[in-house]
């Protein structure tokens, strides 16, 4: 993604804030303009309205989750445990990093007018299927022992999730040991059986 120039910048992480503190709803395109420290006519210049903004914003979120657990699924191995700690640590990893951009993403997709709405739905239905395809195999694998894997994934989903709504830079638990505690927790969800060796037969 190319830069952006010093002013569209000031004008989209203020619309950020806002959206974070006020809600999409709440907001006034006067509101983010007074934020940002630029005129109605300058904003406008770069966006349309407020709609575009969120739009803007929701892309820019989706789009570096989704390269975060690219790079993580990338870096992992073959195998189902592996490949679920992945997401789980991306996930959370995320979460922690960008918990403004991250609420927003999570909470302001139901503001979108229908023309945009479908396309926020496809990104919803790609985080879900990412971690779908790792929970079914590990069950069809037998490392995954839960007999209820949908459920297992909305859990793991919602948990992950949910981080960006407590958690704090300067609370008692640093990122590390978050993204530990949260990989043991899916693990334990998902009733992850590691391989066991076969004894050699007589």
């Amino acid at each position: 993604m190319p830069a952006r120039p010093a002013g569209q910048k000031a004008v989209i992480e203020a619309a950020r804030q806002e959206f974070s503190e006020q809600g999409y709803g709440a907001t006034s395109i006067r509101d983010i303009a007074q934020r940002a420290g630029v005129s109605l006519s300058a904003l406008y210049y770069y966006y349309k309205g407020k709609q575009d903004l969120l739009v803007a914003i929701l892309d820019e979120g989706l789009d570096a989750y989704f390269d975060a657990c690219d790079e993580a699924l990338a870096n992992a191995g073959d195998d189902p445990a592996q490949r679920l700690e992945a997401l789980v640590s991306a996930t959370v990893r995320f979460r922690t990093e960008h918990p403004v951009q991250s609420n927003i993403v999570l909470s302001e997709g139901r503001s979108l007018e229908p023309e945009h709405i479908e396309r926020y739905h496809k990104n919803e239905a790609r985080g879900t299927q990412q971690f779908r395809d790792v929970i079914e195999r590990g069950v069809a694998e037998g490392i995954f022992l839960t007999p209820y894997p949908d459920d297992a994934r909305r859990a793991v989903i919602a948990m992950c999730n949910a981080i960006a709504q407590w958690y704090r830079a300067d609370g008692p638990v640093d990122v590390d040991e978050l993204v530990e505690r949260y990989v043991s927790l899916a693990l334990t969800v998902v009733e992850y059986r590691p391989r066991t060796a076969r004894r050699p037969t007589a």
